[in-house]
C-alpha cells in the first residue's frame, strides 16, 4: 500500500513493523522495534515536513546499534504486510533512494540507483546489483509526478 506522509498513516507503518509511533513534537514520530528471538532492536524516526532553506521535505532516520542511515527528500512509502517490511524511498531524475525497515528489525538502503536498474530484468544485472533491482522494483511502479508536499499532509 502506499502512502503519503500523514500523522494519521504513521500508524500504519507501526502496524507493519509491530511499533508503537511515539510523537517526539508536532511532526516527528519515533517507532523502536525489537527482534527479541535474534536479539535485534532499531529506532525509526520519521520527521514530516522539515524545512530547509524554505522547501518542505521528509526524512527518515535508522539507529541501530553501531549504525545510522538518513534518507532525504522521502517522498513516499509502501508498508508491506505480505512482507512484514516498510520501504522509504525518493525519486529524483530517473534515480531512486530507498530505505527498507524490517519488522524483525533488520534495515536495507539503497542510493542513486538508476531507473534502468529497476524497470529491467533483474536476472541480467551483476549478482552483487541483483538484491537491490529486486527490493526497489516496486517503487518503479509509483507515479509520483502528481505528488506535492504541503502543509496539509502533516495537519
Amino acid at each position: 500500500m502506499i502512502h503519503e506522509f500523514t500523522k494519521e498513516n504513521i500508524n500504519a507503518i507501526g502496524e507493519v513493523l509491530g511499533a508503537k509511533p511515539k510523537p517526539l513534537g508536532d511532526d516527528v514520530f519515533r517507532l523502536e522495534v525489537l527482534n527479541e528471538e535474534e536479539g535485534y532492536k532499531l529506532a525509526l524516526e520519521i520527521h514530516l515536513g522539515l524545512a530547509v532553506e524554505g522547501e518542505r521535505m521528509n526524512m527518515v532516520s535508522v539507529y541501530s546499534g553501531t549504525t545510522f542511515l538518513q534518507l532525504h527528500n522521502c517522498t513516499a512509502f509502501i508498508a508491506s504486510d505480505i512482507l512484514k517490511q516498510v520501504t522509504f524511498f525518493g525519486k529524483t531524475g530517473g534515480i531512486t533512494s530507498g530505505l527498507i525497515v524490517e519488522n524483525s528489525a533488520g534495515c536495507s538502503m539503497y542510493s542513486n540507483v538508476s531507473d534502468s536498474v529497476l524497470t529491467g530484468d533483474f536476472t541480467r544485472l551483476p549478482e552483487d546489483m541483483m538484491m537491490c533491482g529486486v527490493a526497489l522494483s516496486l517503487t518503479d511502479s509509483i507515479d509520483l509526478d502528481d505528488f506535492t508536499f504541503d502543509d496539509e499532509n502533516i495537519s
